[in-house]
């Protein structure tokens, strides 16, 4: 009978360069993968935001169980992974609408009428309106507004980490960047949604009130839906403490009338709507314009 010792040794050597072979390739394509994900592409814009994903999750819950308990079905785990799908692995100045369908399907909420109020350059005074009036939202009253409001977010093309050293920059690298594009969506969606009577607030502070290139100017008043919404009303509010640079009867007001009656929506506007200026004076009320 012959010696199988020989035949043994030879197995089990080739399964030993076998398990090595397969030892390098797993620590080159490691090594490989890991500068790939240090290495992140310099923008000119902030980083995304420290333990965005934490943020996200945390904001959804606030939101689903305290801020609108209506919409306790949602499901925060699903809409995270999905907000962080649609721009991880992707080159972040080529975000289309489209990355976003996932994550909107799953955040589907209906504004009641007459109770949608959009907002340009006056987003601290907005938010402290729709604070006391909570039956009222503005769009980061919404849950995805909500859930992203000032923070930053991307990624690299073909890398699964988040970029926290620089974004793209929406001037100097990129308008379809994925916040960009996710904010001009989420705009569209919510003026398009609109119904009733719509209020704007306005900052009549600044000699262009009205702005073609603000949000509001470039996507939300184009997109109301005359079928749905039968008024505009533009509130200009003026800082306390400020010299009046626009009113009701100046000419970025006008230019906003002209825009929305061409779009046989109904237009009215009020200098310092009373329950927004209480709101200022009750931070300050000791300005002459309060007593």
């Amino acid at each position: 009978m012959a010696d199988s010792r020989p035949k043994k040794a030879k197995i089990c050597l080739c399964i030993f360069l076998c398990l090595l072979v397969a030892g390098v390739i797993a620590v080159v394509v490691g090594v490989r993968m890991w500068r790939h994900s240090s290495e992140h592409k310099k923008w000119n814009g902030t980083g995304s935001t420290a333990h965005f994903q934490e943020i996200a999750l945390e904001r959804c819950y606030n939101y689903t169980q305290l801020v609108q308990p209506e919409l306790r079905d949602r499901d925060c785990q699903k809409i995270r992974e999905a907000f962080r799908n649609a721009f991880i692995s992707k080159d972040p100045c080529s975000a289309t609408e489209e990355d976003y369908h996932p994550l909107l399907k799953l955040v589907k909420q209906t504004v009641p009428c007459d109770k949608t109020v959009f907002w340009s350059k006056t987003k601290e005074l907005a938010h402290q309106y729709t604070k006391v009036q909570r039956e009222m939202f503005t769009l980061e009253d919404t849950l995805l507004g909500y859930i992203a409001d000032d923070l930053r977010w991307c990624g690299d093309a073909g890398s699964y980490e988040m970029n926290y050293q620089s974004c793209p920059h929406w001037k100097k690298d990129c308008s379809n960047n994925f916040v960009s594009v996710f904010w001009d969506l989420l705009s569209k969606r919510f003026a398009e949604n609109a119904c009733g009577v719509a209020q704007v607030v306005l900052n009549g502070s600044i000699s262009n009130a009205f702005d073609r290139k603000s949000t509001f100017g470039r996507v939300e008043v184009h997109n109301l839906n005359p079928m749905k919404v039968h008024t505009l009303q533009a509130w200009v509010i003026h800082d306390l403490g400020k010299f009046p640079s626009d009113s009701c009867s100046g000419s970025s007001i006008n230019d906003l009338r002209w825009i929305v009656m061409q779009r046989n929506i109904k237009f009215t506007c009020h200098d310092n709507y009373s329950s927004v200026k209480f709101l200022q004076c009750v931070k300050k009320p000791e300005d002459s314009s309060c007593r």
